[in-house]
């Protein structure tokens, strides 16, 4: 794994966020990069001189947040990544029973840190929100997308949001067009409304689900559509495709996704993922049926080999570079390199690969 915390030390008084930037980098916001000493940078900024412990992974360019008090700098945004969120709350007001995320009832508010983590951000990155549940803080959120987006243009958001709290007061907002470049992830279990909201232990919700994308759908937003596929819903996945083609086809795309083991899934794992070669058919049915509408549909956490030849071009290297792992059997294998591999704690008794 990929480290975010690293040790660092500074007189400062308090948190503070800024970019490393090496003595090269024409960029005058942030830190310059003054000394170095085997592991240790030394950088000096507008907080003064603070010293950051680093091994073999390139920094330069990193927007950080450096607390002096624990004596540690998180890394916010990663220059060399394509997978840089925010977790923005670990509130929730659903308890989905595979969550990777449990929900915590207190809130830690970052959003000062993360405003300005994102205006320090390298040029074009796409950046996303998680939690927890951001549109419980929704003016909050909303006030980031805002100021960020009016000074930062290049930027885009990818929002995971579970799709209970939109409304039509938010129309005005949702229609800026500064907010083109903002992408909601929005999951949905089932077509039956009971199955869905089983799965989010939250009754009616499948029914506030349906009324928020209505919302979304109205402001011309984008929208993903997020599906973790577990052995309580993956017989009804065709049933699934009929209903977002026939009443979500304005999405931009499908995400069909397997189990991660972490969370409320980590002790049922075994009980709740599925047998890909099993139940691959019900996937495969509503891929078709997807595509037959015109449907964008990918398969997150799915490892090429896992899925028959004629989907693999459905298969994407969806699990973040910091949290992926590979088998030792895959160091031979030709499609590694556009492979989603496996998440960092997938049990080992389940990894089963065939490199192609």
């Amino acid at each position: 794994m990929i480290a975010l915390t690293v040790p660092a030390r500074s007189d400062a008084q308090a948190r503070f966020v800024t970019r490393l930037n090496t003595p090269n980098d024409d960029n005058d916001r942030g830190a310059q990069l003054i000394a170095r000493n085997g592991d240790r940078r030394i950088y000096s900024g507008e907080n003064g001189l603070f010293e950051l412990t680093i091994l073999d992974e390139p920094f330069d360019g990193d927007v950080v947040v450096v607390d002096p008090v624990l004596g540690s700098a998180e890394r916010l945004v990663r220059r060399n990544s394509e997978h840089n969120t925010f977790l923005v709350t670990e509130r929730c007001d659903q308890l989905c029973v595979m969550c990777s995320q449990p929900p915590k009832k207190t809130h830690i508010g970052r959003w000062e840190e993360f405003r300005q983590a994102a205006l320090l951000a390298p040029a074009g990155k796409l950046i996303g929100l998680s939690g927890g549940e951001p549109t419980l803080y929704k003016e909050d959120l909303f006030a980031l997308l805002d100021e960020v987006l009016e000074h930062r243009p290049d930027l885009s958001f990818h929002v995971l949001s579970n799709g209970q709290h939109f409304d039509d007061d938010d129309l005005r907002r949702l229609r800026n067009p500064a907010w083109h470049s903002v992408a909601w992830g929005i999951p949905i279990y089932s077509a039956e409304p009971d199955k869905h909201d089983a799965i989010v232990a939250k009754r009616g919700a499948h029914a506030r689900l349906r009324a928020s994308l209505a919302v979304l759908l109205e402001a011309g937003a984008h929208v993903e559509l997020r599906t973790v596929v577990m052995s309580e819903n993956v017989s009804g996945l065709p049933r699934l495709a009929e209903y977002v083609a026939g009443h979500l086809g304005f999405i931009d795309q499908w995400s069909i996704m397997q189990l991660e083991s972490i969370g409320f899934a980590q002790n049922r794992f075994f009980d709740l993922a599925i047998d890909v070669e099993k139940d691959f058919p019900a996937i495969a049915t509503a891929i078709d049926m997807a595509e037959l509408f015109g449907i964008a549909t990918a398969l997150f956490n799915f490892p090429m080999c896992t899925v028959p030849a004629a989907y693999r071009r459905y298969a994407i290297p969806s699990i973040s570079d910091w949290k992926r792992k590979f088998a030792p059997q895959c160091t031979d294998c030709s499609v590694s390199a556009g492979c989603s591999g496996f998440f960092a704690w997938h049990p080992e008794t389940a990894i089963k690969v065939r490199p192609l």
